[in-house]
């Protein structure tokens, strides 16, 4: 058995059994790959894949088996092929990191300073996307790492780890009658016109779960993946807002009211994800460590081998 066979089950397997699509993704011809999938079967001793005539129809159960093996195989294939040039530049190279905007505009910009400053040859290459975006460019490698606030837990290619909690804020002008209240409730909140995060954004997920217990529906006018654009509609008189608490500690205007919802909406979690398994240079630790005292490399190695729960904290 070879490499090549393993490009070719795995890609196979990628392109939906197509053998045409999967020779052309690899440069080669369909019969080649067809050829050297039957030569690894027979080596086995079993049918990857179950066939009507020539064609491939699905994955058998030894398939799937032997399908999470080449993924092992390949995975580790292209670490040793990193090796070698990024542990002679532990210093220099691309941080590449996945987030969302809010992670990218208010909690970042201090650890991608400090980062720099331990790491000055280091170009960090910021992508900001939705958490399932997020997700998805550290599973393919176009991320080193990824944060952000929902979902990333829910991929078993990913190690995630907690690095810090928040809470939402509501936030509305000054002469606004909540802003009036000492203690506010969901109820004060549904009769309100509503401007909010995106459902796939900063916690959405919470609030709607709050609401929906009550079973009060809340009267959303407007959502946006971006708080300085809640903010700024909210200024413009269009209802009141909900946002990170990050959002605003630093808001250079305070015109603002600013009133804390955890009791209503709980804490969220911010999380840290990594490819399991995959090679990291000594300014991706770095990195993990500046955005969260949690984090260290020692906790992130013992994760990266499932050594620590993806939930502990």
């Amino acid at each position: 058995m070879n490499l090549h066979q393993f490009r070719f089950v795995q890609e196979a397997a990628r392109r939906n059994l197509n053998l045409t699509e999967a020779a052309k993704a690899l440069h080669t011809s369909q019969p080649g790959v067809s050829k050297a999938i039957i030569e690894l079967e027979e080596e086995l001793g079993i049918d990857i894949f179950a066939r009507h005539g020539k064609r491939l129809k699905r994955i058998t159960e030894p398939g799937q088996q032997v399908l999470k093996s080449i993924e092992i195989i390949m995975r580790e294939v292209g670490n040793l092929k990193r090796i070698g040039d990024q542990y002679s530049a532990q210093d220099s190279g691309t941080l590449s990191i996945a987030t969302t905007h809010t992670q990218a505009r208010y909690v970042l910009p201090t650890p991608v300073a400090r980062l720099r400053e331990h790491y000055p040859k280091v170009t960090v290459s910021l992508h900001q996307a939705t958490p399932a975006e997020v997700a998805r460019m550290v599973i393919d490698e176009q991320a080193d790492i990824g944060m952000a606030t929902e979902s990333l837990a829910d991929y078993p290619e990913l190690v995630t780890l907690p690095c810090y909690e928040w809470q939402h804020v509501l936030v509305m002008p000054h002469q606004h009658p909540l802003a009036q209240k000492e203690r506010i409730n969901l109820e004060d909140i549904a009769a309100e016109p509503l401007i909010t995060y995106h459902p796939s954004f900063t916690g959405r997920g919470k609030i709607d779960s709050a609401m929906a217990a009550r079973q009060l529906t809340p009267k959303i006018v407007l959502e946006a993946i971006d708080s300085d654009v809640i903010k700024t509609y909210v200024r413009l008189g269009l209802g009141i807002g909900i946002v990170a608490e990050m959002a605003m500690r630093d808001d250079p205007i305070k015109d603002l009211a600013v009133r804390p919802m955890g009791h209503l909406f709980g804490e969220s979690v911010a999380r840290v994800a990594f490819k399991r398994g995959a090679y990291m240079r000594n300014f991706v630790y770095k990195f993990a460590e500046l955005i969260s005292d949690r984090l260290s490399r020692d906790l992130i190695g013992r994760a990266m081998v499932g050594h620590v729960a993806d939930y502990e904290l």
